[in-house]
Formats: structure tokens, sequence, C-alpha cells
């Protein structure tokens, strides 16, 4: 009783929103780290530092600066794991996430208010906070840009095309590949 239903007839459509486009990985996964390879062959990658971000530095103005000097930026907290621990060793492992993702979820409200409407966010953790700094409240499921990874369209303003995946999910294409499939 009351039960309603939905056509997801357009369950295979790619969002169809134009904007300006980045990238934010996270993850320290060998997958991730393959990806940023890759698109580092054609894209410029703002590497986080964060020994910087716990020296309490400004990373993340810093970091839209540069943004705002690049098409299609990649912004990257991923790094060599042997690095990420001697950090994390030092200021402790709990800490050192939390304060990454606060300066992720930072860089993505930026870049939207920025007009970046195709956003790709790389790493669970990451993608969970810059879901909660952007206030997604809801998305609609497009097609797979690789096996366990689609396109979302956000169902509340402001209007994006997202791209939420786990580290160690795609392809070393991945970030290329997923803008790609966009109209």
């Amino acid at each position: 009783a009351g039960l309603t239903t939905r056509d997801t007839s357009d369950a295979a459509r790619a969002p169809d929103i134009t904007g300006a486009e980045a990238i934010i990985a996270g993850s320290c996964s060998t997958a991730t780290l393959a990806q940023l390879a890759h698109v580092e062959k054609s894209h410029p990658v703002y590497r986080i530092n964060p020994a910087r971000v716990m020296a309490s530095e400004n990373i993340t103005g810093e970091a839209l600066a540069w943004g705002e000097e690049h098409d299609r930026p990649v912004f990257a907290a991923s790094a060599d794991p042997n690095d990420v621990s001697k950090t994390q060793d030092q200021y402790g492992h709990m800490e050192v996430g939390e304060a990454l993702e606060k300066v992720m979820a930072g860089i993505a409200q930026g870049l939207v208010e920025n007009g970046v409407r195709r956003l790709v966010v790389a790493g669970g953790e990451t993608s969970g906070a810059v879901v909660n700094a952007l206030k997604i409240s809801a998305l609609r499921i497009g097609p797979e840009i690789d096996p366990g990874v689609p396109w979302c369209e956000t169902l509340n303003e402001p209007n994006l095309a997202l791209a939420l995946k786990s580290g160690n999910f795609g392809g070393e294409d991945f970030f290329t590949k997923s803008f790609e499939m966009l109209p």
C-alpha cells in the first residue's frame, strides 16, 4: 500500500552535466597509485604532503589556488605507504587520516564553489568525507566506469557528476576513462 515504482530506464545514462572536472585521490592503495601514475602522464598532480598538513599549513587554500591554474587538476594525498607510515608514526594513524580527510573535503568544497561539476573521488574514507562536506543527500546511479564503480548524479544542489571509488577498484586508466564516458 502506498508503494510507488520509479522509472529506471535511465540507469545506464551517464550524467549529462557540463562544467569543470577534477580528481581527488586519498587512497594509498596499489590500484590508486597506479591510476595516479597513469593520469600524471597527461594531467598535473598536486601532491598533498601529510607532514605539511600535520604542521597546520594552509594546504587547502594552496591546493585550490594551484587548481585554478590547471585543466582537470588532480589532488592526491595518495603517497608511498612507507612515507605515510612515517608521518603516522610521528603524529598517530587516526590523527593523520582525519587531518587528510578534512583537507580533501575542503578541497572538494572549494572546487565545487569554483565551478567544478564533474568530480572523481578515490578512497573510501575520502569519498565519505567529500559526500558529507558537499551535503550530498541522494544520488542517481549511472553506468559503470569499471566493475563496481559507476558514475552518479547528485539529486540535490549542486548538481554534480560524481564517481566515488574505493582505493583498490578500477583499472590503471580509470581516471582518464571516467571522463571520456561523459557526454
